[in-house]
């Protein structure tokens, strides 16, 4: 079997390089203006004093020596042109000669003309302009190694062996299948295992897509990369480090890094017929005037800074505007196309749902009160660390039940959770226990639903069952529904790790009919890739593996903070964990699109204009050279209105 190589990618400059480069113009040009600027002020008053008091020969041996250190003021710019150039026209030429017809590519002949017309203070300013928006791009760009990094630091090293009666600390690539280990509370596994001693709970939503804190207790499988809860827990190792599931999330992780999509950029778009167009006019000036000059005007006042200038700007704009919302945009492009994506990928946990059970039904039998029974249960949950107590008292407030004291509590393993409630005991135990303790009584318990449950029992008796789903977030159905007709998506995907009853169930209270379900990160990579192919995708998510897609999408949206990892793969991190933000997003990135178009195309459009008349002869390059920076000018504070947030940034 073959392995997929990566295309060879243009030929470019490494961002250590560019941001040399950037310095460099910005230093040379720094120091060639306080340098003109100290000799004309000289001259203007030594120049007086020897005119009026020595001979007009002294006078004139002067004025050689002056223009001689004139001369010595531009080295910085002739450095800047050689040593930022040079490496940028390389750049340039490659991408020409791999029919690349960008914006930067005029920039590149501007440079070139400039130094021809001696003008060396406007070409190391394109050289400021081009090295300036390559770090833009390249500070912008998430890089795969940030990715693994954060995965790395996030698995233990170390793990807890048990031999005897001694415990011994060895590194994951030391562990054996068969061993035994002790994960500690609140460590994260190191391998998958079975639990051989203790009970507790663990959290796996990261890695599973389930939003609740998962029972452990002898017999149970535990997946590495699992955190652990308050309780110690021992396990017998069933897999390698390298085998288990976390290690397998890292490789696919690094397999999604060498596929992401390339998103072309707005200024390359525009560039690829103003370039062109740019050379036609100048062309055709040179060739009716038989004027070079003329030929050179139109390269000047063609320079496109709105383009290199203009939607930088406005992208600067508007990822501050969106910071402001608690909104990081990690990778400027989307802003470009995220407006251009027609199908929306939604993972489900934590993301269309708040990621925490909520009690649904309260199934009491015949002849007991179902309020008298959730204030019982909800008295005594109180206690409890239960991944459900807190649904359980929930209700209960909702409801605006009064809750009693509790005596005798007791949470023993294969009962639950007993205890004293107005005199009555009352006992919350799973199914799984119930049948084992009242065989007799299977027949009373309701059919087994989605979601989880919990039996209910009163002095012994089957009293109710308790039901609960994720619970779901209460805007998620009209963000749906609102995707169509305001963004323009045709296509609007729930991919899941859950559950098929669960993910249903979501997928029908928010009106999604593209349900996918029981899905591993692998499965959710080649579904992404899969629809990517086909149109331009946003995936949302919020776990460790949603990591892999969101890398793979066009455009990968992060859902709050719950984990560091799921933020580096992300182009985009919505902080508050809200729809509302992620809508919000939507129209900072359509709002951006238009204000750089206003910005580019208009420039574009006042350029060739005043390349007209350049190419007639009204316009010297000098001129031409000013009257770019006016156009420049309007172009960068027609940008800035991006920064300024607008009444409303929503639409639903």
């Amino acid at each position: 079997m073959t392995t997929p190589t990566k295309p060879t990618p243009p030929v470019a400059t490494s961002a250590k390089t560019q941001n040399i480069i950037a310095t460099l113009s910005l230093l040379g040009i720094g120091a060639y203006l306080l340098l003109k600027y100290a000799l004309n002020t000289g001259q203007d008053v030594y120049t007086l004093a020897i005119n009026a008091a020595l001979s007009s020969t002294i006078a004139n041996l002067y004025q050689g020596q002056f223009s001689f250190a004139m001369a010595l003021v531009e080295l910085p710019l002739l450095a800047v042109l050689v040593l930022g150039g040079i490496p940028l026209l390389y750049q340039l030429l490659a991408k020409l000669f791999q029919g690349n017809f960008g914006a930067d590519l005029l920039a590149g002949l501007s440079i070139v003309t400039a130094v021809m017309l001696d003008e060396f203070l406007a070409g190391s300013l394109v050289v400021l302009m081009l090295s300036g928006g390559a770090v833009l791009e390249l500070y912008a760009v998430r890089k795969a190694s940030s990715v693994l990094e954060a995965l790395s630091k996030r698995m233990p090293s170390v793990a807890h062996r048990k031999s005897a009666d001694k415990l011994s600390d060895i590194t994951t690539e030391q562990v054996i299948i068969g061993d035994i280990l002790l994960i500690l509370p609140h460590e994260i596994c190191p391998v998958d295992g079975t639990v051989q001693e203790g009970s507790g709970t663990m959290d796996e939503s990261f890695l599973t897509g389930e939003p609740y804190m998962m029972s452990k207790t002898s017999g149970s499988s535990v997946m590495s990369g699992a955190i652990n809860g308050d309780s110690a827990l021992t396990i017998r190792a069933d897999k390698l480090s390298v085998d288990s599931r976390y290690a397998k999330i890292m490789e696919v992780m690094r397999s999604s890094e060498q596929y992401r999509p390339n998103i072309r950029r707005l200024g390359d778009q525009l560039g690829a017929f103003y370039t062109p167009l740019t050379v036609i006019v100048a062309l055709a000036a040179w060739a009716m005037s038989g004027d070079v000059m003329r030929f050179l005007a139109v390269l000047v006042i063609a320079t496109p800074c709105p383009l290199l200038i203009g939607i930088p700007v406005t992208i600067i704009s508007s990822i501050s505007l969106a910071a402001r919302r608690e909104i990081i945009i990690k990778n400027p492009a989307i802003l470009e196309t995220i407006g251009t994506c027609r199908t929306a990928i939604f993972d489900k946990t934590g993301t269309l749902t708040y990621g925490r059970p909520s009690m649904t039904a309260l199934l009491p039998v015949d002849g007991q009160n179902g309020q008298d029974i959730l204030a019982l249960t909800a008295s005594l949950e109180r206690y409890s660390k239960h991944p459900l107590s807190g649904a359980i008292v929930k209700a209960a407030e909702k409801d605006h039940l009064t809750l009693s004291t509790v005596a005798n509590i007791a949470e023993l393993p294969g009962k639950g959770l007993t205890g004293t409630v107005q005199g009555k005991q009352v006992q919350i135990t799973s199914r799984k226990n119930f049948m084992a303790q009242y065989p007799a009584d299977v027949g009373k318990l309701p059919d087994i639903s989605g979601g989880l449950e919990c039996i209910v029992l009163i002095d012994s008796t089957y009293a109710a069952t308790l039901q609960f789903r994720d619970e779901v977030r209460s805007d998620s159905s009209s963000f749906i529904n609102h995707l169509q007709p305001n963004h323009l998506f045709e296509k609007v995907m729930l991919v899941s790790g859950d559950r098929e009853s669960e993910v249903r169930y979501l997928a029908e209270k928010v009106g999604i009919k593209h349900v996918f379900f029981s899905q591993s990160p692998e499965q959710k990579l080649a579904l992404v890739r899969q629809e990517t192919k086909a149109a331009k995708t946003v995936y949302l998510g919020d776990g460790i593996n949603d990591a892999p897609s969101l890398t793979a999408a066009t455009i990968g949206i992060a859902f709050g903070q719950n984990s560091d990892i799921t933020g580096e793969s992300a182009d985009a991190v919505i902080m508050d964990s809200s729809l509302l933000k992620v809508d919000e997003l939507f129209h900072i990135g359509a709002r951006m699109r238009k204000i750089a178009l206003q910005s580019a195309v208009g420039g574009m459009a006042l350029s060739l204009i005043g390349m007209c008349f350049a190419g007639m002869g009204y316009l010297s390059p000098v001129a031409g050279a000013v009257t770019q920076e006016i156009i420049d000018v309007l172009a960068v504070l027609n940008a800035l209105r991006a920064a300024i947030p607008p009444k409303s940034l929503s639409d639903y």
